[in-house]
Order: C-alpha cells, then structure tokens, then sequence
C-alpha cells in the first residue's frame, strides 16, 4: 500500500484515479482547490490545494504527511488560434498546467530524496508530442511539462525516485463536451473551430486504471500512452519525419 496524492481530483480523471487507487488498497489524499468539491470522495484524507499558490501546495503537502506518489493531474484547457490568443490567458495556461505542476514537485521531493524512494506520476497527454490547430497554448504547457520531467528523471534516478509522464488522448471527463473558446474580433479561423473535434475519446475510468497500474510498476517507464488511440497516434507520430507538420 502506498500513500498517494493527487491533485486536481474534483472531477474527471483526478476523481476517478482517486476512486481507482482506494479500490486497490492505496491510502489516498485527495486535493482540490475548494474543498467542498471532494467532500463526498471516499478517501483517507481530503485537502485544499491550489497548485497555482506554492503556500497552498506546502500546506497540503504539509499535512498529507508520508507521500510514496504524486500525481500531478491538475490542468485547464481553453482552444485559441496562435493569432487569436492573448498572452496573459497564455502564461495563466502555463502556470497551472506546468509551473502548478512544478510547485507541486518540488513540494513532495525533499522528503522523497531523503527517505531514497518515491514515484511522480505527470497526467500530460499526446498534446505534449503533437501540436493540433487551435490547442498551440495547451500543447505548449503539455511541451514544457514533458521537458521538466525528462530532466527530472535524470536528476533523481540516483536518489530512488522514479517519473512518469501519463499520455491520454480525448477524455470523456466533460471538459471537452464545451470546451472554452478564446476568437478574435475578426473570428478569422472559425472554420477550424467548426471542424473541432475529438477522436477516440475514452471514459476517465480508463484512464484511471492505467495511471492507478502506473502506481505500482516494478520498472516504470518514462512515457506511457494511455488509451489505443494515444498509441496509434503517438506510434504515428514517432514514424513521422520531423521535417513535416504532423498529419499534413
């Protein structure tokens, strides 16, 4: 049994891999900006946490004690032309989706360095391989993400600590059912917003079990596609030259 804790776990994949990993045993604390949004989670232990306030991310970690794993699962996502998107709505993109993600890491490493053992799980996507039209700031924060763990990886293979980035594609979490749109006042690419769409989307309950299996991996590999449509497509993208738009 490990003690694990995940932030963002108010709804979609965070809730579901918060019900998936107390199923299997795990003592889990179960975070959320407000916390009356995980007041009905059967977990161990439920706590504020606002991965874009380093206080709050100390506090939490703080009080959640002995932490074995970390899933860091927190994001938000919006859709936007590179011409149509404003650069603040960019860097707030940018600090929960990647520096959250960093504040919560460095939150959880000196206890997991000191005791030589501890596993980081990031939830990233295939958006953090590919860039698709409309998702260039989402898939830049999925970029950076996957850039820190790499580095991440190597710095704390000697101190027992092992990273993993998760790669979903298309979620049935309800944040694509109407995603948030940021148009300019021309509305210059609405003929890609109405081509918008999400291809093999699979439920968050499968998502779960595979970062849940993640938890418990004897040898944890760096990446790991989650879903048959994340592996065909990143398999497709790996073949890919990069010289070439992916697709084109």
């Amino acid at each position: 049994m490990a003690s694990v804790l995940i932030t963002g776990t108010s709804s979609g994949i965070g809730r579901a891999t918060a019900i998936e990993l107390t199923k299997r045993g795990h003592r889990v604390t179960a975070t959320a900006r407000t916390l009356r949004t995980i007041e009905d989670l059967d977990v161990d232990t439920r706590l504020a946490l606002d991965v874009s306030d380093q206080d709050s991310v100390d506090a939490a970690v703080a009080a959640a004690g002995q932490v074995d794993v970390l899933i860091s699962n927190s994001a938000q996502y919006f859709r936007s032309a590179v011409e149509e998107t404003p650069a603040d709505e960019l860097l707030h993109l940018l600090d929960v989706n990647t520096v959250g993600a960093l504040r919560a890491t460095r939150a959880v490493l000196p206890q997991m360095r000191r005791r030589g053992s501890g596993r980081i799980l990031y939830v990233s996507s295939i958006n953090g391989r590919i860039s698709f039209p409309l998702d260039s700031a989402y898939s830049a924060s999925k970029f950076a993400l996957e850039a820190i763990a790499e580095s991440l990886a190597q710095e704390t293979a000697t101190h027992g600590i092992s990273v993993a980035l998760l790669q979903p594609g298309p979620v049935a979490s309800g944040a694509l059912d109407a995603p948030r749109e940021i148009r300019g006042p021309e509305d210059a690419y609405a003929d890609l917003h109405a081509k918008t769409s999400f291809p093999g989307m699979i439920p968050t309950e499968e998502a779960a079990a595979v970062i849940a299996d993640a938890v418990d991996l004897a040898e944890l590999p760096l990446r790991i596609p989650v879903g048959e449509f994340a592996r065909q497509v990143l398999a497709a993208r790996k073949a890919a030259p990069d010289d070439r738009i992916f697709g084109a």
